[in-house]
């Protein structure tokens, strides 16, 4: 018989004051205990980004490709290609939303491509890095992905370490450097942008620090339009604090009520300039494909690559076989997550992230990439990886990462669509 699996919660952290700066003794704490989580990120996701540029110049075909779609002169250049091209124009020129129809059009891309399909937050945070620094419209990019990657690092490893102690949070932190998908991490993408943000906003619902948790996804509302999953889990949480009576009733609320706020200014916003608003999905529909259709292109998927038929919409073989490994390894991890027992906020916004993902019409490659956000479910490979040494659990994540730079990078930006 095998013993079963128990876990002792560790009592919340000692509340913080929302403002003020922290006293030395504490701030040292903080530093002794993060520093190892953003060494771990770092390590590991240094490996897997090598690996990628080496599978990139290996291969050369990324110098046969236009800049825009996967090509350029060099092989950093990838990393601004695709939807990052989108972004580096929002940062140079702003937006202009409108519905342009392509003259003749008679299949599903009726549309042209409008910069308003991507979300303002990252592109702003670009802007501000290219007046501060001096950088162009990519090196900001990179930058700010670069610096929220490990913001995001640290936020994956405090909400693993308040669930299941700080040896699940190192392992949480390097799980997040070699998840399929990690390609984007480092790249003109908001990606980890969105996970620091849900990361910390999960950890604050957590820690009961409400206000601070209205305003992540309030700021994650302006990121992605999967910032749903988060409302949605938040407020949630808050009406469950409200109806036990635990952080009486204008914190909760003020959250709740703030949540939305982005993810409904940027849509209305949208609309309203162009003049129909259901614009933003009538746009993402018409011009990349991508509509909620309750998953019926995932079934089609899932039942297609097993047997290696590949005549399925938006079909790019390679990739999508990584895609439906991930789609399959994200299910049974969620069963594993429940068994655990987590807080009701871990819970609902795993859950309507997979839901959101797999329920959508859309190139399936980006699957890995979109699941991202759902890194909760790193928690049960976490708790079985703190009964490993740390050596040989750097040895596995070190293995790990340099795999990645072909199933979570080369895979997406030269053989899918990220």
């Amino acid at each position: 018989m095998t013993t079963p699996l128990r876990i002792t919660l560790p009592a919340a952290l000692p509340a913080v004051p929302e403002s003020g700066p922290p006293q030395a003794p504490g701030f040292r704490r903080r530093v002794r205990r993060y520093v190892p989580a953003l060494a771990m990120y770092g390590v590991l996701k240094l490996i897997g980004f090598g690996s990628f540029m080496y599978l990139l110049d290996s291969a050369g075909d990324f110098r046969k490709k236009h800049p825009r779609f996967g090509g350029g002169a060099h092989t950093w250049d990838v990393l601004g290609t695709w939807d990052g091209w989108w972004y580096q124009q929002i940062a140079l020129h702003g937006y202009h939303p409108q519905l342009v129809p392509v003259p003749g059009a008679t299949g599903m891309i009726d549309l042209q491509g409008n910069s308003a399909a991507f979300f303002p937050l990252y592109p702003a945070l670009m802007r501000l890095a290219m007046e501060v620094t001096g950088l162009g419209p990519f090196g900001a990019g990179l930058l700010v992905s670069v610096v929220a990657s490990f913001a995001a690092a640290l936020g994956v490893f405090a909400v693993a370490a308040w669930f299941a102690g700080r040896r699940a949070g190192l392992a949480a932190a390097g799980l997040w450097a070699v998840w399929p998908g990690s390609g984007v991490e480092w790249a003109v993408y908001s990606d980890s942008l969105y996970v620091a943000l849900a990361a910390w906003a999960l950890y604050a619902v957590l820690t009961r620090r409400w206000l601070t948790a209205g305003v992540l996804t309030f700021a994650a509302g302006l990121n992605r339009p999967t910032a749903g999953a988060l409302i949605a889990a938040l407020a949630l949480a808050a009406l469950l604090a409200l109806r036990r009576r635990e952080d009486g009733v204008a914190r909760p609320l003020t959250a709740m009520l703030v949540a939305p706020l982005g993810l409904l200014g940027y849509l209305g916003w949208v609309g309203h300039r162009m003049g129909d608003y259901g614009g933003y999905f009538k746009l993402q529909s018409g011009a990349w494909g991508h509509e909620f259709d309750y998953g019926r292109q995932t079934l089609d998927v899932l039942t297609s690559v097993p047997v290696g038929h590949f005549s399925y919409l938006f079909a790019l073989p390679f990739a999508d076989v990584i895609g439906v490994g991930v789609v399959l390894l994200d299910l049974a991890l969620l069963p594993l997550l429940f068994r655990l027992r987590p807080p009701a906020v871990l819970v609902v916004h795993t859950v309507l992230t997979l839901a959101l993902v797999l329920g959508s019409q859309q190139y399936f490659a980006n699957v890995s990439r979109y699941l991202l956000p759902a890194f909760p479910l790193f928690v049960p490979l976490a708790v079985a990886l703190r009964r490993v040494s740390l050596p040989y659990q750097c040895v596995l994540l070190g293995i790990a990462a340099l795999a990645s730079g072909s199933y979570a990078g080369y895979a997406l930006f030269e053989l899918g669509v990220p």
